[in-house]
This record gives C-alpha cells, structure tokens and sequence, in this order.
C-alpha cells in the first residue's frame, strides 16, 4: 500500500477514469467525461485536475448547465445507463441551472453524476461572489437545493470524504433501482485542498450490473393471476429497454397471444411491426391500445411506473375485475396499485414466467379482437397522413380555433398539419434514425404514430416533459449514437427555452438535425385551457394590441435565420413539397441543420379514449368550464381511487 499526495480534485478526477460497469459478462468504462462551464468556483481546482492530467475522460464544453445535464442524461439513457458524463459547474447559478436537469434524470431513472461547486469551506471570503447567505444556518448554501431531486447527496468539507462520498456514488448510479441524479457538492477551497490518497482508491472497480431474480412467492402469484385471465394485455415501459428485454417479450406476447401496448420510455424496445404490438397507451395512446386496455381483465406492467399518462388517471382499465401485475426492479414501482409486485429485471422475470405458463399450457381468450384494434387504428393514421386544411380538417379544439388557424395561414402562407408532416418525416429519414422529443403536443403524436422496427431508435423524455431537453438530448444521443442519423423533434416554445447545444453540437462535429414544428405558441397547453373552457390566454405568442390584450397578429420567427447565425443549415418548410425536399437534403449535411416547419395550430391527433386528470375550476361564471367540471368530476368517479 502506498499514499499518493494530490489535491481533491486530482484525486476525483482520477478516480472517475478507473470505473467500469459488467452487465451480462461486457466489461465497458462508466465515465465517458466530464462536461463543464467553468466558473471561478471549480476553474482552479477541477480545471486544473483535468488540464494537468484527465487520464481517458473527455472534456466536453458546454453552453448552458441545464443543457449540459441534458446532454449527459440522454448520452447515459442511449448507453442504457451504462455509460454517463460527469456534469461540473461554478456555485450559485451554474449550480442552480442544474437542478432542473437533475429532477429530470431522477424521474426518468438515469444515471447523472453532477459535481457542483460549493461555497469556502473555511467561510474566510464569506460571502463569496454568487454565494447565498441564509441567516438561519450558515451550512446552508445553494447546493442543498439538490436534495429533493437526487437519490444521492453529499457535500465534502475536507479532502479525505472524497472517498466514502464517491464509493456511495457509484453504488447508487450503478444500481437499476436507485439509480437518478447524484449530486456531490465540492467547495471551491477543498478542491485544491492536498490529501495523501491510498493507492488502492484508484485500483479499477467494476460495478456489477446483476440480473435481479424475482422470489418464487411472487412468480407463484403471478403466474395464478394470468393463468386465470382471460384477456390480459402487457405494458411494455423503460425498465424494458434497460434490461433489453424486448426479443423476449415479443416472445411472451406471442406464445401465449396477448397484445402488448408502450410506455413513452418502452417504446421501440419491440419493434412496432410485431403482430402483437397495439401502440402507445394511455393519455397519449392510440385508439387501438386504449380500445384494448379497457377490456382487459389483467395488466403485466414490465418495468413501467405506471404514470398518470400511462394509465389515464388510472381510469383506463375499466373491466370489473381487472387486476394488475407489475414487474419491476424497484419494489416502489412494483407495488403500485395494489398490484401483484414481481421484484426482478424485466427479461429474467419473464423468462421464469413463460416456462411456468407453458408448463400450464396457457393461452389468452383473444380472438379477433387484437387484428380489429390494430385494423381501426390502421384507418385512422391512413386518415393523419392525409389531413388536409380544407378537405378533411377538423381543429382538434372548436372553441375559438377557425380564427387562429385562418390567421396563421394568411400569415405564414403555411399549409402543413402536424400529423401530415410527421408522417412524412417517417416515410423519408433513414429506418434506423433515432427520434428525440420531451414536451408539448409532440411526445402524443408521436407515441401514437410513430413505428419503428429497429431497437432504441425513440428516445422520449416524458418522465418530467422537460422543455429544452429536446435539442441538448439529441447531441447526448449523437454522442452515444455517432453512427446514426439523430433527429431532435421539438416546437417553438421549446426551442425559445433552450437551443445553446446546437454550438456544442457544432463545436464536437456531431450532426443533428433539428425538426422544428413552429405553431406560433404553446399548443398543447392552449388545447387544454380551451378544451376546458378557457378563453385563448397567454399560450399564443402574439404581439399585445392597442387595447392592452395580447390577441394581436402572430409574432414569426424566421428560426432557419438563428440556426444560420449559429453557422449550420437552416431550411424552411411551408409546404408538404418543401418539407420533404429539405429532409432530403439535410441527409447530405454533415453538420447540424435545422428545418424550421411552419405547421397548422390544432392539427395533433386526439385523446382516443383516454382521460387525464387536471385541476378544473369548481366555481365559474363561465357555463363551458363549468361543463368542464362535471366531465371531470365523472371520469374521477369512474377512476380508481389510488
């Protein structure tokens, strides 16, 4: 044994280069990098580590924390959390930008390693540039806003916690069921702070990643569940893609002929074409999903957290007698709705199950009713590919759209449906593009219509629908991904919020092409107030007229012009013609590009059957929000109670 003298952050530095992760007996190196905004709270300390000697991690500058963040959730999520880029920023608003992308790697389970500064540990300069005095308790600082959005928190106050707060670290971000954003606050002072390490902190440690096995109780109640149904029906959700399980489901769902639906996260871990696959389900599911939830008398959830989204409020499964099974990793998850918990990875979970249900020689009750479902969904996206302002249009939302949508078009000169262009986007980009999304109005389109039949090639963030993700995601997958074209699906309001990483993505030579669907205000959010009653307010983004309303004309923004000022390709698309000419071209790029699309307002698809719970005003003077109300108050009777 031999101590090696180095400050901190020399010491985390070259820790993190010494850890592998071991799933399924592949050996790979955890941490890719370190991506970084340097600020006066780590440039000398952690700058300095990684400018004297950052062993194999990369250095990745970034242009916003936020995004950042971003960059490296998705960069782990498309690695199937097995990969990660360490995040590092200065104290006080570096720090506090992050926080959004940590709630954001939590929610959506994804290893997020963030290395805040933090304020002097000595308190001799207190109060520091950007440092936030609490009165009450001098230990408080910025950082313990971080608290509620980690599963792991520490702060090191002397160079020598380095160890057991980093070995706790890489527990949590290695394990399926804990793993989220992990925030380990490092003030500026201890940084540059000198420890005698022991050699044996910088050994190579490999995580071992296991298959977890589910006990023989809960595979005993499960396979008794399911052996009794007659109608059950599989939701297949991230835990499956993680534990790339999706052959193996596939497999479940056809020996025993039961329909399986998708989670947001499950998505593409099967491939679309199966005759088994009904689609997306839920809030944002597809006609023949949702036809086939309703009837069903068993739900196998594979890996799912069974969201609001994804049960419709939990008012989706309507038969009487219905139960759930849920198979999970995380027995949080897996006792969700008094169901029956099986605690276990998802592939090995069903692999024990399906042994057990052949020895039963167990098969569904289902007949025609699967082929029915997918046939009326199959006339439905016939009639979204083709829908057409003044032939077969309908706005999605009656209340006060034919005016928005004319004075878009006389406007914009546009004639594009959202749903017609993203099923022209389907037809053109290659069949193994990766789809990036997160928020508004598209995530739904998209779980509904889009298909695909190569693996991992959806990356929806809709765990926290976390606006801005959309653009820094689709580099943090190009970064995973450097192989495959990478398309980041994104509207305007989204776009306005954050788009500093397409510099990044220029910077590293990595190409995505952002799709950008411009209806001129938050559409999703303006379906729901006017669904719901509400007047037209503060979702569209027009200029205030003279009488103080902002109900004047559309502000356009030219968004082919911001990407060409960031020195990439911008195309603009008005018509189906100039859409599809763009996608062709955009493939010979090699840089990012951007199409700036301008699309109809009010041309998403519909709810489908489905139900989402949202906070209806009791008391109006309004009849329409009234009238909101008690369709709310029925649907909630109808809904299970928890």
């Amino acid at each position: 044994m031999k101590d090696i003298r180095m400050t901190m952050a020399q010491a985390l530095v070259r820790f993190l280069d010494q850890q592998y992760v071991s799933f399924d007996g592949q050996e790979s190196k955890f941490v890719e990098g370190i991506a970084t905004i340097f600020g006066h709270g780590n440039v000398l300390g952690l700058g300095q580590a990684l400018d004297e000697n950052s062993g194999g991690l990369k250095y990745f500058q970034g242009k916003n924390e936020q995004g950042m963040a971003h960059m490296a959730t998705a960069f782990a999520r498309q690695n199937n959390r097995r990969k990660i880029i360490a995040c590092s920023s200065s104290i006080g608003p570096g720090a506090t930008n992050m926080i959004t992308a940590a709630a954001c790697a939590t929610v959506n389970t994804i290893p997020l390693l963030l290395l805040p500064s933090d304020t002097f540990a000595c308190r001799q300069p207190d109060p520091v540039l950007q440092q936030v005095e609490q009165e009450s308790s001098l230990t408080v600082t910025t950082t313990d806003s971080f608290k509620a959005v980690c599963r792991y928190w520490d702060r090191l106050q002397r160079p020598e916690q380095l160890m057991s707060a980093m070995i706790n670290a890489m527990r949590v971000l290695t394990d399926p069921a804990l793993t989220g954003a992990v925030c380990i606050a490092i003030p500026q002072d201890v940084q540059a702070e000198s420890f005698e390490y022991p050699d044996y902190f910088f050994e190579k440690r490999v995580h071992r990643i296991t298959r977890r096995i589910p006990s023989e109780d809960e595979l005993r109640l499960a396979e008794a569940a399911l052996c009794e149904s007659k109608r059950p029906l599989v939701v297949c959700g991230g835990g499956v893609r993680y534990s790339e399980a999706g052959e193996v489901l596939e497999q479940f769902c056809e020996q025993f002929c039961i329909p399986f639906t998708e989670t947001q996260a499950g998505k593409s871990a099967c491939k679309s074409g199966n005759p088994y696959c009904a689609g997306g389900i839920g809030a944002t599911g597809n006609l023949a999903a949702n036809t086939l939830a309703a009837d069903a008398d068993l739900i196998i959830a594979v890996g799912s957290r069974l969201s609001d989204f994804t049960t419709a409020s939990k008012w989706l499964f309507q038969h009487p007698g219905v139960k759930i099974i849920s198979i999970n990793v995380s027995g949080f998850h897996a006792e969700k709705m008094d169901g029956i918990g099986v605690v276990g990875d998802a592939r090995v979970s069903l692999e024990l199950l399906m042994e057990r249900l052949k020895k039963n020689e167990y098969r569904s009750s289902y007949t025609t009713e699967i082929t029915a479902a997918k046939n009326s969904w199959a006339q439905e996206m016939d009639r979204l590919a083709s829908y057409q302002y003044g032939k077969n249009f309908t706005p999605l939302v009656q209340a006060g759209n034919p005016e928005s949508i004319s004075d878009f078009i006389r406007q914009t000169g546009s004639c594009i449906t959202q749903t017609a262009a993203i099923c022209m986007i389907r037809k053109v980009i290659d069949k193994n593009a990766i789809i990036v999304g997160a928020s508004g109005s598209l995530p739904g389109d998209l779980q509904r219509m889009w298909t695909t039949d190569v693996r991992d090639s959806y990356h929806m963030e809709y765990g926290y629908s976390c606006m801005g993700y959309e653009i820094a995601g689709a580099l943090g997958v190009k970064l995973a991904e450097p192989d495959r074209e990478v398309y980041a699906m994104c509207g305007d309001g989204s776009f306005y919020m954050m788009h500093s990483e397409l510099l990044t993505a220029l910077q590293e030579h990595r190409k995505i092409t952002v799709l950008l669907f411009d209806n001129a205000g938050f559409g999703c959010i303006n379906n729901l107030e006017m669904g719901n009653g509400i007047g037209n307010l503060g979702t569209e983004f027009r200029y205030r007229s003279t009488d103080g309303k902002q109900d004047g004309p559309f502000m356009q923004t030219d968004f082919a012009k911001i990407a060409e000022g960031y020195g990439i390709k911008g195309y603009r698309a008005k018509t189906p013609d100039e859409l599809e000419s763009a996608l062709n071209d955009s493939k010979k790029q090699t840089d990012p590009v951007l199409i700036d699309i301008k699309v109809l307002p009010k041309t998403m698809t519909a709810d489908y059957g489905s139900w989402w719970h949202v906070g209806v005003a009791s008391t109006s003077k309004k009849q329409a929000v009234a009238d909101a109300y008690e369709r709310k108050e029925t649907h909630r009777k109808q809904a299970r109670k928890y």
